[in-house]
């Protein structure tokens, strides 16, 4: 089996450059149609997501200190094409998701791979990594905006070793459907996931399987101020996690009310940006960079976000956390005792939590269901959202500290 990789870059109104790589599988035993399932939580004043549909990034709809929201993701390539027609595909879900019968996987013209923005950053950006009250000689490595609109990126800044795998998507698939799309239904509050699925289109196999795992736990963090000026980020533990991951983007104003000096900040020990560290990772992925301190561990509860970047964080900081979770897997037939595996279809359902916190001088915390200066904020209701496209600050922080959604 053959991997092909075609990366597409992005600047950010913030500076952040963010590889979305595409990854296409053919050959021998390769199945002829792949599926793709996303589910989070999303807690905190912001939900994270970016993409290759288009709606790279998004604020989902603020609210009070408890409101949680859940978003779904689907995704189905085929090696296949429709033998006559325009192509259509149905996810059949359980009763329990209150989705009604099906939801429809809108086969899209076009899926943009990279995100324009009409104004060149301005100022630089900081950047940091690793938890501590203090940040170690070598921090931070600062990028001049200027140089990076001529060309001049430093090597290394942002991680090729950790794919951001969005699975099938126009560009790897003969044929392509996804959702949410133009059918108008969306996740629900008490939309449930566990239970048998059925996914039955045109051009691709029909599928079938079943469920065991609901959406993971909202996330809840509470942050309070050390002495030496650094920031203790404290959070309830999901017992599903396979690692965290938490970031932070803060600035000062310039002159005019424009955004100056940025910083950017992650708990990787290992100066990883990027990459598949805003998407959904395995569980083998996570396992690996656990040992290797990219991710917190599963049983990590805290991390200090060091003094010099509170410092130059400035006028506004926005905190990020995200749990990855359990993976299932299904595909048919089964693997044979002997001969070749002549794969029919293949499907995974990847699950995380988000959450996300601002705070500013003077203002405390704005937890929005994920953290607040020196007082605890749980999720209480469920008021579940699905996707909805979004841009300016959101993009920018979604595809900087974590985002991954995608429409």
């Amino acid at each position: 089996m053959r991997s092909k990789i075609v990366a597409a870059v992005v600047l950010a109104s913030g500076g952040a450059v963010i590889a979305l790589p595409l990854i296409a599988q053919t050959g021998p035993g390769a199945p002829v149609a792949r599926y793709d399932m996303r589910a989070g939580t999303v807690s905190g004043m912001a939900g994270m997501g970016g993409g290759m549909g288009g709606a790279m990034s998004m604020m989902m709809g603020g609210g009070r200190s408890n409101n949680v929201q859940h978003e779904l993701y689907l995704r189905l390539g085929s090696t296949q094409a429709p033998p006559k027609g325009a192509a259509k595909a149905d996810h059949f879900p359980p009763p329990a998701a209150k989705l009604g019968k099906s939801v429809a996987l809108t086969t899209p013209r076009e899926e943009r791979g990279t995100e324009e923005l009409p104004q060149r950053p301005k100022g630089r950006m900081l950047i940091y990594w690793g938890c501590g009250e203090h940040a170690p000689k070598g921090q931070p490595v600062v990028i001049d905006f200027a140089r990076v609109a001529a060309g001049q990126m430093p090597p290394g800044l942002w991680t090729s070793t950790i794919i951001r795998d969005w699975g099938p998507n126009l560009q790897n698939s003969r044929t392509f459907g996804r959702w949410p799309s133009e059918d108008g239904k969306y996740v629900k509050p008490d939309t449930m996931l566990p239970g048998p699925h059925r996914v039955a289109s045109n051009y691709a196999p029909e599928m079938n399987f079943t469920l065991t795992k609901d959406f993971m736990a909202a996330l809840r963090v509470n942050t309070s101020s050390l002495p030496s000026g650094a920031s203790m980020a404290r959070w309830s533990g999901i017992p599903e996690a396979t690692g965290y991951l938490a970031g932070l983007f803060g600035g000062k104003m310039g002159p005019g009310g424009e955004m100056g000096d940025m910083v950017m900040w992650s708990s990787s020990a290992t100066r990883q940006f990027g990459g598949g560290l805003t998407d959904w990772l395995s569980p083998g992925q996570a396992a690996t960079l656990v040992r290797d301190r990219t991710l917190l561990a599963p049983t990590a509860t805290s991390c200090t976000i060091p003094a010099e970047v509170i410092r130059d964080a400035g006028d506004f900081r926005v905190g990020t956390l995200t749990a990855f979770g359990p993976e299932e897997d299904f595909s048919y037939p089964p693997r044979p005792a002997t001969g070749p595996w002549k794969l029919e279809w293949t499907a995974r359902i990847r699950h995380r939590s988000t959450t996300s916190w601002m705070s500013a001088p003077g203002m405390g915390g704005m937890g929005m269901g994920g953290a607040s200066e020196g007082e605890d904020r749980g999720s209480g209701n469920s008021g579940r959202q699905n996707c909805r496209p979004r841009g300016g600050l959101g993009g920018m922080l979604g595809g900087a500290l974590g985002g991954g959604g995608g429409c």
